[in-house]
């Protein structure tokens, strides 16, 4: 399972959202899970709930993406950094041929938009 937690689902993580902690155990603990923080969402989060970014980055289960260069051309076009970069990290890749899901506490957010969601809302 490949899930991408965009900036409200970090800033929830960092206050204790049960469903957050829950998913960054099983990227811990289980194999097959997955954890991303793109670099762009981190930054969001961080300036949401300041601490944020540094707790996230420590944990072992959270792999922080990179705004690399294809990343940084696919943002670019977007309005918000935080959502076009959770975005483009939860499209397909040869690693991850069925994409990821985005987890999220503002699910509406992301409605019309060519992503699967999960609700962290409690």
């Amino acid at each position: 399972m490949h899930i991408v937690l965009d900036e409200t689902a970090m800033a929830a993580a960092g206050q204790g959202n049960v469903l957050a902690s829950r998913l960054i155990h099983r990227a811990h603990a289980e194999p097959g899970w997955f954890l991303y923080a793109p670099s762009c969402a981190l930054v969001e989060a961080d300036r949401a709930r300041p601490g944020t970014a540094e707790h996230l980055a420590a944990l072992p289960g959270i792999t922080v993406l990179d705004l690399d260069l294809s990343a940084a051309l696919a943002v670019a076009k977007e309005a918000t950094w935080a959502a076009a970069h959770s975005r483009y990290a939860a499209q397909p890749t040869p690693e991850r041929p069925d994409g990821a899901v985005v987890a999220t506490t503002t699910p509406k957010r992301w409605e019309g938009e060519r992503v699967r969601v999960l609700d962290l809302t409690p």
